[in-house]
């Protein structure tokens, strides 16, 4: 406002001091005022524009500061379940390494990176002897146990920045062939952020050790993954996942 109401006062007094003529000054104040308008509309350009970058920086140190307390909270949770160290963090760099070859950017990959990080956060609602159990589960124990996507899912669904996380959590214990749970999705029914980290989740789950096995060996990690192709997991990602396998893997260990 004080710029327009200094250009408005001084351009009109020095138009009036340099230009006597009546039509000439008419021309001159229809120039005066196209020059306004356009420098009006920069400089309003350039103040939004700062407030829109300032805003997006202070959204995403605030994005920053939550993800960095959702990891802690999952790192916390791989001590309980006691998951082989660092598990989460490579479960999540080799989803979104998959991800990005399917394709996925912007808000898609951001909840793929959500979701692989938050993939079993329903599983704080069940017990340790489930959770940690060295032999295999009864029926009973089962059942309970595969209530945590659900769990999982109906936790994400109550923060705004989580919700479309919440597929993976979800979604990632279903099948290709519709045998999985909780709702016996089939083929391209399932979420493709599930199926993507389903075959990442997989991977994981065979090289390195558990409470109730051993790490496999990586040839026999890789032939489960062909047979599973087609029944479990969904075919095409498994295909993708093992043409790209060294440089997956790379990403989950970190190399």
């Amino acid at each position: 406002m004080l710029v327009s109401a200094a250009w408005i006062w001084f351009s009109g007094h020095l138009l009036g001091y340099l230009v006597h003529d009546a039509h000439r000054i008419i021309v001159y104040q229809i120039i005066k005022g196209w020059v306004f308008v356009l420098g009006t509309g920069l400089l309003l350009y350039w103040m939004i524009g700062r407030t829109v970058r300032r805003l997006g920086e202070a959204n995403q140190r605030l994005l920053d500061s939550h993800e960095q307390a959702l990891r802690v909270l999952v790192e916390a949770m791989d001590v309980r379940h006691k998951e082989t160290s660092d598990h989460s963090e490579r479960v999540v760099r080799m989803a979104l390494g998959l991800a990005r070859r399917v394709g996925l950017e912007g808000d898609a990959l951001r909840d793929v990176k959500f979701g692989a990080l938050l993939h079993d956060i329903g599983k704080l609602a069940l017990p340790d002897a489930i959770l940690i159990k060295p032999g295999k589960l009864d029926e009973d124990e089962t059942r309970l146990m595969r209530t945590h996507p659900r769990m999982g899912h109906d936790m994400l669904q109550r923060i705004d920045f989580l919700r479309g996380a919440s597929t993976i959590p979800y979604s990632h214990h279903e099948r290709w062939d519709g045998t999985g749970y909780p709702q016996g999705l089939k083929g391209g029914e399932i979420p493709l952020a599930a199926r993507i980290f389903s075959v990442v989740d997989v991977w994981d789950a065979l090289s390195h050790p558990r409470v109730y096995k051993p790490a496999w060996p990586e040839p026999e990690v890789l032939k489960y993954l062909r047979d599973a192709a087609g029944n479990h997991l969904d075919p095409g990602l498994v295909q993708l996942f093992l043409d790209h396998y060294a440089e997956l893997k790379a990403l989950a260990l970190n190399a």
